[in-house]
Protein backbone atom coordinates (compact mmCIF):
# COMPACT_ATOMS: atom_id res chain seq x y z
CA UNK A 1 0.00 0.00 0.00
CA UNK A 2 2.84 2.21 1.08
CA UNK A 3 4.60 2.17 -2.40
CA UNK A 4 1.11 2.47 -4.43
CA UNK A 5 0.93 5.70 -2.30
CA UNK A 6 4.45 7.09 -3.19
CA UNK A 7 3.71 5.89 -6.72
CA UNK A 8 0.74 8.14 -6.92
CA UNK A 9 1.80 11.40 -5.00
CA UNK A 10 5.04 11.05 -7.51
CA UNK A 11 2.49 11.03 -10.46
CA UNK A 12 0.93 13.84 -9.00
CA UNK A 13 3.42 16.06 -8.74
CA UNK A 14 5.18 15.03 -11.82
CA UNK A 15 1.91 16.59 -13.32
CA UNK A 16 2.59 19.51 -11.22
CA UNK A 17 5.95 20.11 -12.65
CA UNK A 18 4.58 19.77 -16.05
CA UNK A 19 1.62 22.17 -15.33
CA UNK A 20 4.55 25.02 -13.96
CA UNK A 21 6.90 24.59 -17.23
CA UNK A 22 3.98 25.22 -19.48
CA UNK A 23 3.20 28.32 -17.66
CA UNK A 24 6.72 29.41 -17.37
CA UNK A 25 7.31 29.03 -21.06
CA UNK A 26 4.07 30.85 -21.89
CA UNK A 27 5.09 33.80 -19.42
CA UNK A 28 9.06 33.65 -20.74
CA UNK A 29 7.47 34.64 -24.51
CA UNK A 30 5.10 37.08 -22.61
CA UNK A 31 7.89 38.52 -21.46
CA UNK A 32 10.74 38.96 -23.86
CA UNK A 33 8.01 40.36 -26.24
CA UNK A 34 6.97 43.15 -23.40
CA UNK A 35 10.89 43.96 -22.37
CA UNK A 36 11.69 44.43 -26.28
CA UNK A 37 8.54 46.76 -26.71
CA UNK A 38 8.44 48.80 -23.36
CA UNK A 39 12.69 48.75 -23.49
CA UNK A 40 12.69 47.47 -19.86
CA UNK A 41 16.47 45.99 -19.29
CA UNK A 42 14.96 44.19 -15.99
CA UNK A 43 12.39 42.87 -17.94
CA UNK A 44 14.18 41.15 -20.17
CA UNK A 45 16.50 40.41 -17.37
CA UNK A 46 13.22 38.54 -15.39
CA UNK A 47 12.63 37.48 -18.64
CA UNK A 48 15.58 35.91 -19.51
CA UNK A 49 16.10 33.94 -15.44
CA UNK A 50 12.49 32.85 -16.30
CA UNK A 51 14.21 30.81 -19.43
CA UNK A 52 16.37 29.23 -16.89
CA UNK A 53 13.22 28.67 -14.29
CA UNK A 54 11.63 26.48 -17.14
CA UNK A 55 15.00 24.53 -17.93
CA UNK A 56 15.22 24.20 -14.35
CA UNK A 57 11.70 22.34 -14.13
CA UNK A 58 12.32 20.49 -17.43
CA UNK A 59 15.71 19.32 -15.96
CA UNK A 60 14.35 18.59 -12.22
CA UNK A 61 11.33 16.57 -13.62
CA UNK A 62 13.43 14.37 -15.67
CA UNK A 63 16.12 13.83 -13.27
CA UNK A 64 13.03 12.80 -10.73
CA UNK A 65 12.15 10.07 -13.37
CA UNK A 66 15.78 8.53 -13.64
CA UNK A 67 16.39 8.65 -10.11
CA UNK A 68 13.45 6.54 -9.59
CA UNK A 69 14.83 3.69 -11.41
CA UNK A 70 16.22 0.44 -9.18
CA UNK A 71 19.54 -0.48 -8.50
CA UNK A 72 21.25 -2.81 -11.95
CA UNK A 73 24.03 -4.11 -12.72
CA UNK A 74 25.67 -0.77 -13.93
CA UNK A 75 24.58 1.42 -10.99
CA UNK A 76 24.49 -0.75 -7.93
CA UNK A 77 23.51 2.29 -5.47
CA UNK A 78 20.73 3.09 -7.97
CA UNK A 79 19.92 6.28 -9.89
CA UNK A 80 18.75 8.44 -7.20
CA UNK A 81 21.96 10.94 -7.19
CA UNK A 82 20.42 12.36 -10.96
CA UNK A 83 18.39 14.44 -8.58
CA UNK A 84 21.51 15.89 -7.29
CA UNK A 85 23.25 16.34 -10.49
CA UNK A 86 20.56 18.40 -11.35
CA UNK A 87 20.43 20.66 -8.80
CA UNK A 88 24.24 21.45 -9.58
CA UNK A 89 22.91 22.31 -13.19
CA UNK A 90 20.60 24.03 -12.01
CA UNK A 91 22.57 26.09 -9.37
CA UNK A 92 25.22 26.58 -12.15
CA UNK A 93 22.58 27.88 -14.63
CA UNK A 94 21.28 30.31 -11.65
CA UNK A 95 25.21 31.44 -10.92
CA UNK A 96 25.61 32.39 -14.31
CA UNK A 97 22.69 34.21 -15.25
CA UNK A 98 23.03 36.27 -12.35
CA UNK A 99 26.44 37.32 -13.40
CA UNK A 100 25.51 38.16 -16.83
CA UNK A 101 21.92 40.16 -15.36
CA UNK A 102 24.51 42.18 -13.60
CA UNK A 103 27.06 43.15 -16.44
CA UNK A 104 24.42 44.03 -18.45
CA UNK A 105 22.72 46.27 -15.46
CA UNK A 106 26.12 47.98 -15.48
CA UNK A 107 26.22 48.71 -18.77
CA UNK A 108 23.02 50.13 -18.82
CA UNK A 109 24.12 52.45 -15.64
CA UNK A 110 26.49 53.90 -17.75
CA UNK A 111 24.73 54.08 -21.22
CA UNK A 112 20.88 54.70 -20.02
CA UNK A 113 17.57 54.01 -22.58
CA UNK A 114 14.28 55.33 -22.37
CA UNK A 115 11.57 52.67 -20.73
CA UNK A 116 8.04 52.60 -21.27
CA UNK A 117 7.02 51.89 -17.83
CA UNK A 118 3.40 51.06 -18.04
CA UNK A 119 3.91 48.35 -20.33
CA UNK A 120 6.59 46.94 -17.91
CA UNK A 121 4.07 46.52 -14.97
CA UNK A 122 1.18 44.92 -17.18
CA UNK A 123 3.53 41.94 -18.27
CA UNK A 124 5.48 42.40 -15.19
CA UNK A 125 2.19 41.89 -13.32
CA UNK A 126 1.11 38.97 -15.26
CA UNK A 127 4.47 37.54 -14.56
CA UNK A 128 4.48 37.82 -11.03
CA UNK A 129 0.92 35.91 -10.32
CA UNK A 130 2.58 33.10 -12.84
CA UNK A 131 5.36 33.13 -10.78
CA UNK A 132 3.54 32.63 -7.17
CA UNK A 133 1.39 30.11 -9.03
CA UNK A 134 4.52 28.07 -9.95
CA UNK A 135 6.35 28.26 -6.51
CA UNK A 136 3.24 27.19 -4.88
CA UNK A 137 3.28 23.93 -7.06
CA UNK A 138 6.82 23.05 -6.30
CA UNK A 139 7.29 24.69 -2.77
CA UNK A 140 6.42 20.97 -1.21
CA UNK A 141 8.68 19.18 -2.93
CA UNK A 142 11.39 21.51 -2.39
CA UNK A 143 10.98 20.18 1.51
CA UNK A 144 12.52 16.71 1.00
CA UNK A 145 14.76 17.01 -2.58
CA UNK A 146 18.02 19.80 -3.38
CA UNK A 147 16.37 19.32 -7.15
CA UNK A 148 13.30 20.63 -6.25
CA UNK A 149 14.85 23.27 -3.97
CA UNK A 150 17.11 24.63 -6.96
CA UNK A 151 14.02 24.41 -9.00
CA UNK A 152 11.64 26.35 -6.31
CA UNK A 153 14.95 28.81 -5.92
CA UNK A 154 14.69 29.89 -9.32
CA UNK A 155 10.94 30.16 -9.10
CA UNK A 156 10.81 32.09 -5.65
CA UNK A 157 13.46 34.53 -6.94
CA UNK A 158 11.61 35.06 -10.14
CA UNK A 159 8.60 36.17 -8.38
CA UNK A 160 10.60 38.71 -6.64
CA UNK A 161 12.30 39.88 -9.66
CA UNK A 162 8.60 40.97 -10.62
CA UNK A 163 7.90 42.62 -7.66
CA UNK A 164 11.20 44.54 -8.80
CA UNK A 165 9.83 45.35 -11.80
CA UNK A 166 6.90 46.55 -11.04
CA UNK A 167 8.13 48.59 -8.55
CA UNK A 168 11.03 50.06 -11.07
CA UNK A 169 8.01 50.70 -13.23
CA UNK A 170 5.97 52.70 -10.73
CA UNK A 171 9.25 54.87 -10.58
CA UNK A 172 9.48 55.33 -13.82
CA UNK A 173 6.02 56.75 -14.27
CA UNK A 174 6.01 59.38 -11.36
CA UNK A 175 9.24 60.48 -11.10
CA UNK A 176 10.97 59.50 -14.46
CA UNK A 177 14.24 57.90 -12.85
CA UNK A 178 15.23 55.52 -16.12
CA UNK A 179 18.65 54.20 -13.65
CA UNK A 180 15.76 52.47 -11.28
CA UNK A 181 15.49 49.74 -14.20
CA UNK A 182 19.44 49.25 -13.57
CA UNK A 183 18.51 49.06 -10.03
CA UNK A 184 17.09 46.79 -10.22
CA UNK A 185 18.38 44.15 -12.00
CA UNK A 186 21.47 44.52 -9.79
CA UNK A 187 18.87 43.48 -7.04
CA UNK A 188 17.66 40.57 -8.68
CA UNK A 189 21.25 39.37 -10.16
CA UNK A 190 22.09 39.82 -6.65
CA UNK A 191 19.37 37.61 -5.09
CA UNK A 192 20.02 34.99 -7.73
CA UNK A 193 24.01 35.34 -7.05
CA UNK A 194 23.63 34.94 -3.17
CA UNK A 195 20.93 32.24 -3.95
CA UNK A 196 23.20 30.13 -6.03
CA UNK A 197 26.49 30.27 -4.51
CA UNK A 198 24.99 29.38 -0.75
CA UNK A 199 23.14 26.58 -2.18
CA UNK A 200 26.25 25.24 -4.04
CA UNK A 201 28.35 23.83 -1.68
CA UNK A 202 26.14 21.15 -0.14
CA UNK A 203 25.48 19.84 -3.79
CA UNK A 204 29.27 19.96 -4.22
CA UNK A 205 29.39 17.95 -1.17
CA UNK A 206 27.04 14.92 -1.88
CA UNK A 207 28.75 14.69 -5.11
CA UNK A 208 32.00 14.35 -3.71
CA UNK A 209 30.82 11.89 -1.34
CA UNK A 210 31.21 13.66 1.93
CA UNK A 211 30.29 12.81 5.02
CA UNK A 212 26.56 14.23 6.47
CA UNK A 213 26.98 17.12 7.87
CA UNK A 214 24.84 15.96 10.87
CA UNK A 215 27.14 13.54 11.70
CA UNK A 216 30.28 13.79 13.44
CA UNK A 217 32.71 10.87 12.61
CA UNK A 218 34.10 10.80 16.11
CA UNK A 219 30.82 10.24 18.08
CA UNK A 220 29.59 7.56 15.71
CA UNK A 221 33.31 5.93 16.20
CA UNK A 222 32.93 6.09 20.17
CA UNK A 223 29.25 4.64 19.52
CA UNK A 224 30.01 1.65 17.83
CA UNK A 225 33.15 0.60 20.37
CA UNK A 226 30.32 1.02 23.33
CA UNK A 227 29.05 -2.29 21.78
CA UNK A 228 30.04 -5.44 24.01
CA UNK A 229 32.41 -7.26 21.99
CA UNK A 230 34.12 -4.40 20.06
CA UNK A 231 37.83 -3.60 21.29
CA UNK A 232 38.22 -0.92 18.39
CA UNK A 233 36.82 0.26 15.21
CA UNK A 234 38.93 2.11 12.62
CA UNK A 235 39.50 1.98 8.93
CA UNK A 236 36.01 4.36 8.59
CA UNK A 237 34.27 5.66 5.57
CA UNK A 238 31.33 7.53 6.07
CA UNK A 239 29.44 9.06 3.16
CA UNK A 240 25.98 10.36 1.92
CA UNK A 241 24.87 8.31 -1.00
CA UNK A 242 21.93 10.78 -1.83
CA UNK A 243 20.51 13.86 0.40
CA UNK A 244 18.06 10.79 2.57
CA UNK A 245 20.67 7.68 2.84
CA UNK A 246 23.89 7.31 4.48
CA UNK A 247 26.44 4.40 4.29
CA UNK A 248 29.26 3.72 6.24
CA UNK A 249 32.30 1.07 6.07
CA UNK A 250 34.62 0.01 8.79
CA UNK A 251 36.77 -2.46 10.32
CA UNK A 252 35.49 -3.67 13.76
CA UNK A 253 38.23 -5.41 15.98
CA UNK A 254 36.57 -7.82 17.90
CA UNK A 255 37.13 -10.09 20.99
CA UNK A 256 34.70 -12.91 19.67
CA UNK A 257 35.72 -16.79 19.27
CA UNK A 258 33.10 -17.71 17.69
CA UNK A 259 31.08 -17.00 14.04
CA UNK A 260 27.99 -17.04 16.26
CA UNK A 261 28.80 -13.98 18.16
CA UNK A 262 30.71 -12.11 15.77
CA UNK A 263 27.01 -12.07 14.04
CA UNK A 264 25.56 -11.01 16.81
CA UNK A 265 27.76 -8.19 17.38
CA UNK A 266 27.35 -7.11 13.66
CA UNK A 267 23.45 -7.43 14.51
CA UNK A 268 23.99 -4.70 17.71
CA UNK A 269 26.57 -2.94 15.19
CA UNK A 270 23.47 -2.77 12.45
CA UNK A 271 21.25 -1.77 14.75
CA UNK A 272 22.89 1.02 16.79
CA UNK A 273 23.96 3.25 13.28
CA UNK A 274 20.27 2.47 11.95
CA UNK A 275 18.51 4.15 14.95
CA UNK A 276 20.53 6.26 16.04
CA UNK A 277 22.44 7.85 13.20
CA UNK A 278 20.67 6.70 9.94
CA UNK A 279 23.50 4.91 8.39
CA UNK A 280 21.24 1.76 6.39
CA UNK A 281 24.27 0.98 4.54
CA UNK A 282 26.80 -0.68 6.21
CA UNK A 283 29.98 -3.05 5.21
CA UNK A 284 31.46 -4.15 8.16
CA UNK A 285 34.63 -6.33 8.12
CA UNK A 286 35.58 -8.30 11.72
CA UNK A 287 38.85 -8.71 12.72
CA UNK A 288 40.58 -10.85 15.61
CA UNK A 289 44.17 -10.30 16.63
CA UNK A 290 45.18 -8.23 13.71
CA UNK A 291 43.94 -10.88 11.50
CA UNK A 292 40.51 -10.73 9.32
CA UNK A 293 38.14 -13.06 10.36
CA UNK A 294 35.17 -12.32 7.81
CA UNK A 295 34.25 -9.65 5.97
CA UNK A 296 30.23 -9.38 6.63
Amino acid sequence: MGHGHDHAADHLNDRKLIAAIALNGALTLAQIIGGVLSGSLALIADALHNISDAASLVIALFARKIGRKPPDALKTFGYKRAEIVAALINVTTLILIGTYLLYEAVWRFIQPEPVTGWLMIAVAGVALAIDVVTALLTYAMSKESVNMRAAFIHNLSDALASVGVIIAGVGILLFDWLWIDALMTILIAGYVLWHGITLLPSIIHVLMEGAPPHLEMEQVICAMEEVEGVVNVHHVHLWQLDEHRNALEAHVVSNAKQLSEIESIKADLKTLLTDRFAIAHTTLEFEAAGVSVCTI
